[in-house]
């Protein structure tokens, strides 16, 4: 196996400026950041920038996952309804559990970073994720993240963790790992149930 990217982004995709300007704002603080940390490898992975039209969607994710050394996941309440979303962090998850028998774990593979908060709570997929980060304030007055001294120490924190995992992948990947034998699991079960909201019956 070689490493081929940082991160690998997870997102629902917008349809409106302030999800699309979060997204790419985020996605250049992290590559501004963590490029020092790498060799010559690509920051991020993000599949509107990497997969063309024609292209084996499930085939071409499943492997960019694989050559990642961890996923940021963007979360909103949509993230989790999603059933793609929560496919590729079944994935991870996967790749996590595969990657801790050849090393111990410095943290987990999965960061998630809370761009809107659930009207209830988080799920434990995202409170019992080890790190979690939370920029549920952006706006669309937020100044640039990669220079914003609100965000600054959040986005140092990721590529932190970034970079550490790294360094375990780069020393101790079986050289003879193979990512095109790395499929995506089914599509789970949503992550919680969902209230019955009908009106009360007489």
């Amino acid at each position: 196996m070689s490493i081929r990217h940082g991160c690998f982004f997870s997102y629902v995709h917008g349809r409106h400026a302030l999800m699309n300007k979060f997204k790419d704002e985020l996605a250049e603080a992290i590559r501004c950041y963590l490029e020092p940390h790498l060799d010559d490898e690509d920051e991020l992975f993000i599949d509107t920038e990497k997969l063309g039209g024609g292209d084996d969607l499930d085939r071409k994710i499943a492997r960019a996952m694989c050559e990642s050394v961890s996923m940021i996941m963007i979360y909103t309440p949509k993230y989790e309804m999603h059933p793609y979303t929560r496919r590729e962090f079944a994935a991870m998850q996967a790749i996590e559990a595969e990657r801790s028998t050849w090393y111990q774990m410095p943290s987990r593979l999965i960061i998630p970073v809370v761009m809107t908060r659930h009207v209830h709570e988080l799920p434990p997929q995202i409170t019992e994720a080890g790190l979690y980060v939370d920029f549920s304030r952006y706006t669309m007055a937020t100044p640039d993240l990669k220079s914003n001294p609100d965000f600054l120490p959040d986005i140092e924190k990721i590529v932190k963790r970034i970079a550490v995992q790294y360094q375990y992948q780069k020393m101790y990947t079986p050289a003879a790992h193979d990512c095109n034998q790395f499929t995506m699991p089914e599509v789970p079960p949503i992550w919680r149930d969902m209230p019955d909201l009908s009106f009360p019956k007489k």
